[in-house]
This record gives structure tokens, C-alpha cells and sequence, in this order.
């Protein structure tokens, strides 16, 4: 589904008010209720101060949150960014916004996606979740969200062939959905999954990707094993993603400092983000 005129137009807005400051503009990702969530019934929860900063809970409504660096240092590379949190919350902060903060004051435009979870129950995550029943919300929305964040890049100063995906945990295999999905012209120009992979079932893996970027710790717990399967099917098909694995850092180490040499993930992100010719303004890039 694609945005109506009027829809389009008041994102246009919304956005356009946040370029060339470091305020950030809101947009929801679907005209209207987002497809296979009609009947659902619960109400977004948002709780702050937590030790991950503000967590969001039962996202019936995906939108994006846009940070657009100021236009003079503006590259015209853009990247979704979607947090995570097993399906069942949306660590928004440290995997979202401070992301987004970082790449923006590097005039890359930042995108943090609030995409779909399921309803929270209790304490802690629901015993025998189903990861690619959860997760198919937030894939579909992933997907989503890069048709809008194309269709949208002469008026947000983005280049349509340099709109990159990054994913933590869950939200790595909602980057994993788009990167992985039939339509190839649809899929994101780069990618960075962070301690994080298909959690379910392994999808295939198309003969041709763009690049991509993995990093995880060894002392993982949670996503070690599935993260390991998904670069071993990515070799196994060809592929050559640039890999960082760190001695410790354990799960969920977002841009928080532990001493440990996973603190400089975000820093090899940079430099390959350099090396593929990312960071320099794109018109700058044949001369």
C-alpha cells in the first residue's frame, strides 16, 4: 500500500519542519491502520527512566521518527533504524534514538522505526514465542518504511540508492526481513544487523545482496547461536558481509559503555560506512 496525496503531503510537512535542526518530526508509516492489525485492541505503553531509557510497549500505530543533520553537513545517505526488544517491547532509546543522534551530527539522516509488537503480558518475554509469528508485524513495516523514506528522498535530501537498514536484536531481524524480501529493487542499499538475525526459521538467501555489516559478542547468551547460523547461510550462498565479533560486550550493549572492546562497534560502523562511500556528500562522490 502506498501513502494517499494527502498523507504524503502532511509527512512532507512534518518532516520538512525538522531539517536543519536537531528536533525530530513523527510520521506514521501507513495511511490508516496498518494491514493484519485491524482488530487489534491494545494501547501503546511508554515507561521512561528505565535502566535501557524509555521502553515502549504494545505498538499498534509503526511510525518514524526522523532526525535530519543540518543541511550543511548533510551526505544525502539515510538509515532506518529499528531497536529491540524480542517483539515484545522497543528499547526506543538505546537502540533508536541514541543511534539516530549519532549518525545525524555525522549528516547521515537517521529514521527510528516504532514497528509493531505484540501485546505485553506479565514479566518478562512469553514462554515459547513464536519469532516469525511475532515478527512478521515489524518486517512488513520495515519494509514499508523504506518505500517511505524513498518516496520521500529528493525532499529530505536523501539519495534513493544510498538508504541503508540497521537493526538490534529483534529489530536486526526486522532488517533481516527487508534485506531478505523477493523484491530486490525494494530492498535497503546496505545493511547492519547488531547482535541480532532471523530468530525463527532460516529464510532463503537471494544470490544477490547488498552490502552488509554484522557485529556481535561472543559472551552473547542470546543471539551468539542464531546471529553465527545466519552468516554461515550467508557465506554458504556467497556472501562476504563484514564481520566484527568481540571478545565480551554481552547482549543488548546498544552505544552504553562497559570497558569492553564491543564499546567500538559503532566506530568500525563508521569506517565501513567510509570504505563503501557513505559519508561523503553525494555529489561529491565522482569528483
Amino acid at each position: 500500500m502506498r501513502p494517499t496525496p494527502s498523507c504524503a503531503a502532511l509527512a512532507f510537512v512534518f518532516l520538512m519542519l525538522s531539517s536543519g535542526s536537531a528536533g525530530a518530526q513523527v510520521v506514521n508509516v501507513w495511511p490508516g491502520v496498518a494491514p493484519g492489525s485491524e482488530k487489534w485492541t491494545q494501547k501503546e505503553r511508554v515507561v521512561e527512566n528505565t535502566p535501557l531509557g524509555t521502553v515502549v510497549f504494545n505498538v499498534v500505530t509503526p511510525t518514524l521518527t526522523a532526525f535530519l543533520p543540518e543541511r550543511a553537513k548533510a551526505t544525502g545517505t539515510g538509515v532506518i533504524v529499528a531497536p529491540g526488544g524480542a517483539f515484545v517491547a522497543l528499547a526506543i532509546d538505546l537502540e533508536g534514538n541514541e543511534v539516530a543522534r549519532w549518525l545525524q551530527e555525522r549528516g547521515i539522516a537517521a529514521f527510528v522505526l516504532k514497528y509493531r509488537i505484540v501485546e505485553k503480558h506479565g514479566d518478562g518475554i512469553p514462554a515459547g514465542l513464536n519469532m516469525d509469528e511475532a515478527g512478521q508485524y515489524g518486517i512488513a513495516d520495515g519494509i514499508q518504511a523504506l518505500k517511505v523514506v524513498r518516496q520521500h528522498a529528493a525532499e529530505w535530501g536523501l539519495s534513493p540508492d544510498r538508504i541503508g537498514f540497521m537493526g538490534f536484536s529483534a529489530g536486526a531481524m526486522v532488517t533481516s526481513g527487508t534485506l531478505l524480501q523477493k523484491d530486490a529493487a525494494a530492498r535497503p542499499s546496505f545493511a547492519a544487523m547488531i547482535y541480532g538475525a532471523p530468530f525463527g526459521a532460516m529464510p532463503a538467501i537471494p544470490a544477490k545482496l547488498p552490502p552488509l555489516f554484522l557485529a556481535w559478542a561472543q559472551d552473547d547468551p542470546q543471539a551468539r547461536e542464531p546471529v553465527v547460523k545466519f552468516y554461515d547461510a550467508l557465506a554458504a550462498a556467497g556472501h562476504k558481509p563484514e564481520v566484527h565479533i568481540f571478545s565480551a560486550g554481552g547482549h543488548g550493549f546498544g552505544l552504553h559503555k562497559q570497558g569492553t572492546t564491543s564499546d567500538h562497534w559503532i566506530d568500525a560502523f563508521s569506517n565501513w560506512l567510509e570504505a563503501q562511500g557513505l559519508t561523503k556528500p553525494a555529489k561529491a562522490q565522482n569528483s
